[in-house]
């Protein structure tokens, strides 16, 4: 049965989660909103195309890729919508976020269960990698 208790801690819980979210979201769709006006996105996506190519990508992809490895999938999530990808690009980019998503944090965690943290980074890349190639086959 739910008490208002219950719904008063659910709501409290939902507008934190939220609250957190937006913290990274906006402010990394702002920051690559700006970017595009600016010759610093041409001059990324320039430098990146030749690898994003790949996977199928625009280099303006290699964006969300780096962000959401090195930060966390919101970060990612923030820069895909301010970009105009298409939905093969989107659908490609959340696979291999999936696999090597937010390596810095996940690594620490992978060391201190007596994993090897460089290996398993090694390993989440190259397999986020062999799934874009693979993807931009098939789709």
């Amino acid at each position: 049965m739910l008490t208002a208790a219950t719904f008063k801690r659910g709501l409290q819980r939902g507008w934190s989660t939220t609250w957190e979210l937006t913290k990274v979201v906006v402010p990394v769709y702002l920051g690559v909103t700006f970017l595009k006006y600016t010759p610093v996105l041409v001059w990324i996506t320039g430098a990146c195309a030749p690898v994003m190519r790949l996977f199928g990508l625009s280099g303006e992809a290699a964006l969300p890729l780096v962000l959401g490895n090195m930060i966390n999938l919101y970060a990612a999530i923030g820069a895909i919508t301010s970009l105009h990808l298409s939905s093969r690009e989107i659908t490609i980019l959340a696979v291999m976020l999936l696999i090597s998503h937010n390596l810095l944090v996940e690594s620490a965690v992978a060391g201190r269960t007596g994993v090897n943290a460089l290996a398993m980074t090694c390993f989440r890349l190259g397999l986020s990698f062999l799934c874009g190639v693979f993807l931009n086959l098939v789709l």
